[in-house]
C-alpha cells in the first residue's frame, strides 16, 4: 500500500469558530465532532468532495499553543487548496467573506491567489495547470 497524508492538525483558538469558517466560508464538510471530555473535542473537517487530506481542528491548550495559532508556519503559505474551477471557487469564497491577500495570478504551475483563514494562516487557492 502506498503512503498518503490523511490528516493534518491545525491549532485553533475556538472549535466552533473554526468549524464555522471552514464549513461555511470554504465549503468544507464537518466529518467528525466528538466530545473527548475535559473540554476537548476530536473535530475533523475536509473538502466536500470527500477526497484529500482532512484537518484536525485542535483547540490550543495553554499559552505556548495559543501563541502558535495563526503562526504555525512562520508566515509562509501553510496549505494548498486545489480546485478544478478557480474562478467559481474564488468568487464563492470572496462572496462568503474570505480575505484574499492578492489578485489571482497566472503562474507556470497554475492560477493561484493567497488567502487567510480566520486566524491569519495563509492558504493558496490554486487551479493546477493542465
Amino acid at each position: 500500500m502506498a503512503l498518503s497524508i490523511a490528516t493534518v492538525t491545525l491549532v485553533v483558538a475556538d472549535y466552533d469558530a473554526a468549524i464555522s469558517f471552514y464549513c461555511e466560508k470554504l465549503g468544507f464538510t464537518l466529518l467528525t465532532d466528538t466530545d473527548l471530555g475535559a473540554s476537548k473535542r476530536w473535530v475533523l473537517v475536509g473538502p466536500a468532495s470527500g477526497t484529500g487530506t482532512q484537518l484536525l481542528l485542535a483547540r490550543a491548550d495553554g499559552t505556548r499553543q495559543a501563541a502558535a495559532v495563526g503562526k504555525q508556519t512562520g508566515g509562509r503559505v501553510a496549505f494548498f487548496l486545489t480546485t478544478d474551477d478557480f474562478a467559481r471557487d474564488h468568487e464563492r469564497m470572496r462572496g462568503n467573506g474570505v480575505r484574499f491577500l492578492e489578485e489571482p495570478r497566472h503562474e507556470p504551475y497554475g492560477v493561484v491567489a493567497v488567502f487567510e483563514d480566520l486566524y491569519g494562516n495563509k492558504w493558496d487557492l490554486i487551479q493546477p495547470a493542465e
